[in-house]
This record gives structure tokens, sequence and C-alpha cells, in this order.
């Protein structure tokens, strides 16, 4: 009879353990609104439109009643704050950015492991002290005030920086004096999307007019104009260089020559596709000339160089080459080719040691570079210490600069590189505590995709794993806005590998890895190719036993969280855990706010013809949630932030709304996390990241029913 006791409260030990009570879930009830929109007879409810009014009173109670939910439901995952703990540990190691030279000095970031911004330092030489110039922490307690842009005079005297606040695309230009480290009184407001490029006393810079009070996170951003500041005067007496009243919805970015001679401008209209103007800046009398008419291809201004200004374009070659153009006579019919078209990918031209080119390639979606002298003449391939994702760090005036290699295994490391022979010189590298890299392995496959396409995806696991179907496998996409996802180092990836997980990189059709080919493949009419590459991708990492259904985790932003929305309507069996960041979930009326419009490059516009609409409405993540009994939705956590200004949090709001009501019955959990004082996701602090981070995996392993063993063993040790 004991034998028999101790049998039994050893079976309900085992049965407590392995299976976790699910937490009963009641969604908030959100009200709806008789609204609707008829496209071309089709009528289009949408009852969930007075979300996207951010002072709705009845918004703020949804939201905080989201949020209750939320961390209710995370507080009952026991191993979330050891989690944390592990991510913090693996996030403290030095990180540092390559050095660059501007005006006689040498500037890079560093962060020390933990700081919520990484801190930009200055030297007047490479044996130099380096000193603080500019630390971002002080700017907030909190970490959410950002450094969004910067740039140094060509003098080196003044640095030109812009902070955005809790994460909103919003940019305010201040100026410090690089010799005291003071600011000067100069303050430029509302710019956005806008460099800073220096010019004499003063530089150009791109904004918008003043928005309305209470609406500057959701009104479109149109009128765009670029201006020119004079240091020590006031932002009422800028003067405005460029304009085009014509179309209001396109924007600009100014450019000039490494001389200050040419002036370039850029004009955009959507996400691809650039009209060029430019000006002899030594002509006090002369006006700008306009390279090209209209939008079909793609022009990026590199430097004036031999009396020919360059510039990389796809202009009738899909992998982009490098031309060079007479500005003097800048017709068609006197482009010249320096670097033609190569079956692999031009991604970037720099100009080292006065003329030399070093182009840098996109080869299979690793790194290849070569250096060319100014006729386009090849000196040397640059041969790289491994395959992975290469930048270059170079300046005419020099014949020397840096080189940063990164990899899924191969933390970002910094050489020095001799533009005249190629060497390179390890410069600095990061010591990561408590994990063997050499422990895991990166391999590149290729699968077909439904239409026999060939994709690349990067699978990243410790090595010697089992193919049995069982490994905790994530994988990621994108697939947009000629976009390519290149290999780099995460220290909180680590935590999913150290646990026997598997990481995966869909390099999907919308991207940039095979051209301007590859990218107008996932566009417009062609949209469904990204989301099924996607979910051949998924498929793939399943029959070759890497993973399966009940074991895939699969995450997405801003156009990756519209890839994951359209997947989870398409192939809701597909993964068991789904993570759509920040994404653009309702595509008929994406458009209507902020910088939305410019998006239809991509998209198209659901206004714009019946054919089109019929199309996107077919694969819009609000517009196409079913659910029945058959029909089993994956542990959904929906990520967006309160300060989204470029996909506003309305997508986010009303996508989540409608899963819940719809499928109130689902048995899997379907939750939103709304980060507060965050936006898009650029500048967001360390906090913020290693609490996100704690909060998805503990969703992602308690919704799978594996427990991070390893993970939380460290964490608890590290506490003794």
């Amino acid at each position: 009879m004991k034998r028999l006791i101790i049998f039994l409260v050893a079976l309900l030990f085992l049965f407590s353990c392995s299976k976790q009570k699910p937490m009963k879930l009641i969604y908030p009830k959100a009200k709806t609104v008789d609204s609707s929109t008829n496209f071309f007879g089709t009528v289009v409810k949408d009852p969930f439109r007075w979300m996207e009014n951010e002072k709705d009173p009845d918004l703020k109670t949804w939201i905080n009643q989201e949020k209750t939910l939320t961390d209710n439901y995370l507080a009952q995952i026991p191993y979330r704050h050891d989690l944390y703990l592990r991510l913090k540990q693996l996030y403290n190691y030095e990180r540092q950015g390559a050095p660059w030279y501007k005006g006689g000095h040498y500037f890079f970031f560093r962060n020390n492991g933990l700081q919520n911004q990484s801190v930009l330092y200055v030297q007047n030489s490479l044996d130099d002290t380096p000193r603080v110039l500019l630390d971002p922490n002080k700017l907030s307690s909190d970490g959410t005030v950002a450094l969004s842009t910067y740039s140094v005079s060509n003098d080196g005297k003044y640095l030109g920086y812009a902070i955005s606040r809790s994460g909103s695309d919003w940019q305010e230009i201040h100026v410090r004096d690089i010799e005291t480290g003071k600011d000067m009184p100069d303050t430029v407001k509302w710019a956005k999307f806008s460099g800073i490029t220096w010019y004499k006393d003063g530089f150009f810079y791109s904004r918008y007019p003043e928005p309305q009070k209470g609406k500057e996170l959701t009104s479109q951003n149109l009128n765009q104009k670029i201006y020119y500041h004079k240091l020590g005067t006031a932002q009422s007496e800028d003067k405005l260089i460029f304009e085009n009243p014509k179309e209001p919805q396109n924007g600009f970015s100014a450019d000039i020559s490494h001389d200050e001679r040419y002036l370039v401008i850029s004009e955009w209209h959507g996400t691809s596709g650039i009209r060029i103007y430019f000006k002899d800046l030594t002509k006090p009398n002369s006006k700008f000339i306009q390279l090209n008419k209209n939008f079909d291809f793609n022009f990026s201004f590199v430097d004036f160089v031999n009396g020919k200004l360059l510039f990389i374009t796809n202009f009738n070659t899909p992998n982009y080459k490098l031309i060079g153009v007479d500005p003097n006579s800048p017709e068609l019919v006197n482009w010249v080719d320096i670097l033609p078209e190569k079956n692999y990918v031009l991604r970037s031209v720099g100009i080292a040691d006065t003329n030399k080119i070093v182009a840098n390639y996109l080869k299979d979606v690793v790194s290849y570079i070569d250096v060319y002298d100014p006729q386009g003449k090849l000196l040397y391939h640059l041969n790289l210490p491994a395959p992975g994702s290469a930048g270059v760090s170079i300046s005419p005036d020099l014949d020397f600069g840096f080189l940063t290699l990164t990899s899924y295994t191969y933390p970002g490391t910094i050489f020095k590189y001799d533009v005249k022979t190629g060497k390179l010189e390890k410069y600095w590298e990061p010591k990561i505590n408590g994990i063997n890299l050499d422990d895991y392995v990166t391999e590149e496959k290729f699968y077909k995709s439904f239409d026999g396409t060939r994709v690349p995806i990067f699978i990243v696991h410790k090595k010697g794993i089992k193919l049995n179907g069982k490994n905790p496998t994530w994988l990621y996409g994108y697939g947009g806005f000629d976009i390519s996802l290149t290999p780099y180092f995460s220290s909180v990836r680590m935590l999913w590998l150290e646990n026997g997980g598997v990481f995966a990189v869909a390099n999907i059709r919308g991207g940039g890895e095979y051209g301007e080919k590859w990218h107008l493949a996932g566009t417009k009419l062609h949209k469904k190719n990204v989301f099924r590459d996607f979910i051949a991708a998924g498929q793939y990492l399943i029959n070759q036993k890497y993973t399966s259904h009940d074991y895939l985790v699969i995450q997405g932003g801003s156009n990756g969280g519209l890839l994951i929305g359209a997947v989870m309507n398409m192939a809701p069996e597909l993964a068991k855990v789904a993570f759509p960041q920040v994404g653009v979930m309702d595509m008929l009326r994406y458009y209507k706010f902020t910088i939305g419009r410019a998006w239809a490059s991509d998209y198209g516009l659901p206004t714009e013809s019946k054919k089109m609409f019929e199309y996107i409405y077919s694969y819009s993540p609000l517009n196409n949630i079913r659910c029945d009994s058959n029909r089993v939705y994956p542990a959904t956590m929906v990520m967006t932030a309160d300060h989204d200004d470029r996909v506003v949090p309305a997508h986010s709001f009303k996508y989540i709304a409608t899963l819940q009501e719809k499928c109130k019955n689902n048995p899997n959990p379907l939750l939103i996390r709304i980060e507060t004082k965050a936006g898009h996701g650029a500048g967001k602090p360390t906090e913020k990241i290693l609490e996100e981070w704690a909060d998805m995996y503990a969703f992602a392993y308690w919704n799978i029913g594996v427990k991070p063993e390893h993970s939380i063993g460290l964490a608890k040790q590290a506490q003794k």
C-alpha cells in the first residue's frame, strides 16, 4: 500500500510538472461602430475604425484592459524573470562600432554592455585616449531619448545630431562644438526622415510643416521641404532650398560631394524610385539640373570623383551598377558605366585614398568586396576572414579604413583595412562571457518555394543537433522594400540557441538579396509570393526534421508583421506560436497615416483599381481572420508601441480586437503587448529590449511546452 501511495504521489507530481494549467482568458469587450468603405462595389465593414482616434477615451480604457490581461498571463510563467536575468547576462558585454574619420578626428560608438544608449567618442588620433563627445543616456533618465542621426562638419568643428523621443520618427536637431563638448543654441524642430548635410557654416535638412496638436503621431506627412540652417541663427530664418508643391506626398534628402562643390537632391515618391537633381554650389546663381524624369529606378549618390558624379543605380540593370555622370553633359547618352552590372548585387560603394572605389556586393546573401581604380579596373578582391556581413568605414582623405564583419555566430569584429594592399589587421573584437560560440554552427541552405523558386535560408543551431522534429525553432522573415536580411550577431538570440533551439532566417522574395527582380517578385500583384515563400520555409524546416508544427515559432516586424499576419490566415496550422510585431495589418487603410502612402510602391493602393483592391483585400491580415473548430490559430502575441508613428498602433489594435472577437474560443491565447514610451523600434533602450525579449521567450516556451532549463540554471547560479 505504501508503494502504491508513493507511486501515485510521484505520478501526480510528474503530471503537474509536465502539464501547465491553461489560464482562463476573458478578452476585453471592444465597442464596435457602424463604419464601412465601398471599394468598387464591395462594402468592407470596419467596426473598430474608432481605434484610429488615439484620443478616444474608450481606447485608453481598452488598452489598459488588454495590458492587464497580457501582464497577468505573462506573470503566471514561473521562469519569466529568470529569462530576463539570463538575457541581461548575455547582453552585458562591450560593443563598439568601427571608427570613422572626418575633419581631423576619429569618431566611434561604444556601449559598456547595459547602457540604454551607445555613447559617441572622439579622438584626434588612433593612439589618443578617446573622450566622450555625446552620451545620449544623459538626455533622459530612462533611455527613451535616442540619437537618430548625426553628422560631423567637414572642418571637424561641429557635430550635428538629431534626437527622437520615445521612439517617434520626429527629429529635433542640435549642434555641439566638438572641441568644448558644449551645445550651441541652434535647434531645429519637426525634421523627419532627415539627414544633416554640412555645407560651409551650416547644414541642409528635411522637415515637414508643424503638425496639428494632438495629431503628431497619426496625421499624414505631406509637403516635406529641404532647408538650409546657418549656425547662430533662428530656425525661422532658415532658407528654403527645395520643394515640390505639385506633389505634396513626395519627400527629399540632401547629399553633398566631399569637396562641397555639388549639392545632390534625391526626391522620392515611395520606397522605390528616385528622382535626382544637382547643383554646382561654386556658382552662386546656378539652378538645379534634373537628371531623370520619373521614379522608375533607384539612384544613390556616392561622390564627385575625377570630374564625374557617381551614382549606384538599377537603371536597366536589376543587380545595380556604378555610373559616372558629367555634370556639364548630364544627358543619358553621356552616362558612363564605371562598374557594369554583375550576376550578383551591388549594395554600396565608398571612396578611399582619393579615388579608389571600394564596392560591396551581396553574393548569396553574404558580403563580397572588390576594389577598383576610378576607371573601373579591378585592383584586387578583398578576402574576408569569414562569410558574413561586412561594413566598410573609409574616407577619401585616408589610405586606410576599417571593416566590421559579423554573422549569426560571429560577433561584430573590427579590422583595420589597408586600402592599398588589401591587408586586414584585427583592431577590436568583443569578449562575450558565458557562452562558447564554437559550439554553434550556421548553415546556409536553399529550398524550393511553392512555384519552384530557389530561396536561401540560414539555419543556426548547436553542433550535433538531432533532426528528430522536436527542436524548438524560431523562424524570422521580412520580404519587402528591397531590404536584405544579411547575417548578423545578436546576443539575445543565444538564449534560444543555448537551450537546444534552432534559429532560422528565410530570405524570401520582396527583399533585395538578389536585386530588383527579387524585390519586384514580392510586390503589388505578386505580394503573396512573400507569404508563400515563408510558409514553404517553415515546411522545409519541418520536412527536414529540424522541428514540427508543435515547436515552430514565427516572427516578423513592420512589413514582417504583415507577413506573419497574412501567414496566420493562410496557414494557421504552420506554427504553434506567432509574433506579428508593429505590423501593417489593415491593408485597406495603411496609406492614410503618417508616411504610409510611400509604401504604395511595394503594396499598391486598394483605391487604384478593382483588380488591385481585390488582390490586397484577399490577403490583408485584418480582413481575412476566420475561426472555427477546425481552424486553430497559433498562440499569438501581437507587439506594438504607443509612440509608433511609422506603422501606427491602430493597425495592431484593430487586428487583435478582431482576432479576439472572432476567435474567442481559440484554444491558444491571443494577446497584445503594448509598449509605452517606445516607437517602431529604432532607438529602443536596452532595458526595454531585454524586457521585450524576456516576454517573447517566456510566451514562446510556455506555449510550446518546453522549459528552458539551461538558461534558468545559469540565471539562478548567477544570483547565488
